[in-house]
């Protein structure tokens, strides 16, 4: 027989090998999605107080880094200075991260940069991803090097 082409029961069997593939990674690629969306808002969360170490830095003086929920604020003169205005914060001076409903932060400390750029007192920050429960912790040393775990 010299028939071209597929027959109906060759490609309902690629279709059924193809679903069954597609829902064995379908798990896997959510695990992914939530993993990564934490891990991004983690390194967002570091970036964020590592402008506050730079910040205390370039002026000469001490930087209070307030977390509020997903919203970080930057205080210019310590925690009762003036609120710190610039790229990537609102009139407010608050800076909100991009993935507010997917992340839950919590601190063990309000971390104070020197104008030497050292953390006053050192702090650990706890990013939570409220669905998969996974967390990253940001953690920021006394010598004021922030990383992320």
């Amino acid at each position: 027989m010299n028939a071209r082409g597929f027959a109906l029961p060759e490609l309902m069997v690629v279709a059924a090998i193809a679903g069954v593939l597609a829902v064995l990674a379908a798990p896997t690629l959510v695990s992914y999605a939530r993993a990564s969306t934490l891990q991004a808002g983690a390194r967002e969360l570091a970036t964020v107080i590592n402008l506050g170490r730079q910040i205390a830095i370039t002026q000469n003086t001490a930087v209070c880094v307030e977390v509020a929920g997903t919203n970080v604020r930057l205080r210019t003169g310590g925690c009762g200075g003036t609120m710190w205005t610039g790229p990537g914060t609102d009139g407010a001076g608050v800076i909100r991260l991009s993935e507010p409903s997917a992340l839950r932060i919590s601190t063990t400390a309000t971390v104070v940069f020197t104008n030497l750029g050292a953390a006053v007192p050192a702090g650990t920050y706890t990013v939570t991803h409220p669905v998969s429960n996974g967390t990253r912790t940001v953690v920021v040393a006394a010598t004021g090097r922030v990383s992320v775990r």
